[in-house]
């Protein structure tokens, strides 16, 4: 049987100053709560929401620096996401929450200390230090307006992409979404740098966690190293590999990515 999914509907919550919207799949039974990294949307993530084949409605985050959400705010960090991410849960009362990448590092620390997440999935998650050096010249080029050149730092400093692949980018219908989603990158990347996880207590998440790793970044720089301290704070966790994917599943294989969220989510209320 084909699985159809309703189409999405937008929620905004208001809070401390700002303006959080998030697009919502509706659905029945415990929310799937979607927090989205860097460079990404709740628009970049619906093919995978689109895939998600589970009856629960699925809220996808515009973390802020994403129209329609507010700015990140002159006093932003990774607190502040961590805080608007508990907001959400506040008023879904309880969720499954999934992350990827920064969102995947928010979502982890949100799960600490509340009875509220009922499973958190974390495909490569980032922490400190993660290329703490190119965070001045994000910063330069995107206070000079440079995004072209803010979008060709993330993918060839950071994520370690030829000039080659960053050509062929440039020449497609991503690149203009890309230079949008690059305003807030500057000052995510410091806040990343900024902000110590509480490693040494992911032991007591008591919920179910599924790492998801793209295979072909197992134990290499920069998305393999980064996740490796974190499988090593959750020796409980369940990781599951995405053969042939790196850390754009969301892009190149949602209907892969979106199996192993399905995955998790199914066998986590099934234990219930």
């Amino acid at each position: 049987m084909t699985f159809t999914p309703p189409q999405p509907d937008t929620v905004e919550y208001a809070r401390a100053g700002t303006t959080l919207s998030h697009r919502v799949r509706p659905g029945t039974g415990t929310p799937l709560v979607l927090v989205p990294g860097v460079m990404a949307d709740a628009a970049t993530w619906q093919p995978v929401v689109d895939a998600v084949e589970l009856p629960n409605p699925v809220v996808t985050l515009n973390r802020r620096g994403r129209a329609p959400s507010g700015a990140l705010g002159a006093d932003y960090s990774v607190g502040v996401e961590v805080a608007d991410l508990r907001h959400v849960l506040d008023r879904l009362g309880h969720a499954h929450l999934f992350g990827w990448s920064y969102g995947a590092l928010v979502a982890l620390e949100a799960a600490l200390g509340t009875a509220q997440v009922r499973s958190v999935t974390a495909y490569e998650p980032v922490s400190r230090p993660f290329a703490p050096d190119v965070v001045p010249q994000l910063r330069r080029a995107i206070t000079a307006g440079d995004l072209d050149q803010a979008v060709a730092l993330i993918n060839t400093e950071v994520s370690g992409f030829s000039a080659e692949y960053v050509a062929d980018l440039r020449g497609g219908p991503a690149w203009p979404v890309l230079r949008r989603l690059a305003v807030p990158l500057g000052e995510e990347l410091a806040a990343i740098n900024a902000y110590q996880p509480a490693l040494d207590r992911y032991r007591q998440l008591g919920m179910p966690v599924t790492l998801i790793l793209g295979a072909l970044n197992e134990n290499r720089a920069p998305y393999g190293s980064a996740f490796a301290p974190f499988a090593a704070a959750l020796p409980q966790a369940h990781v599951a590999r995405l053969p042939g994917q790196g850390h754009l599943a969301h892009v190149e294989a949602p209907a892969d990515l979106a199996r192993a969220i399905t995955a998790a989510v199914r066998e986590a209320e099934a234990n219930r």
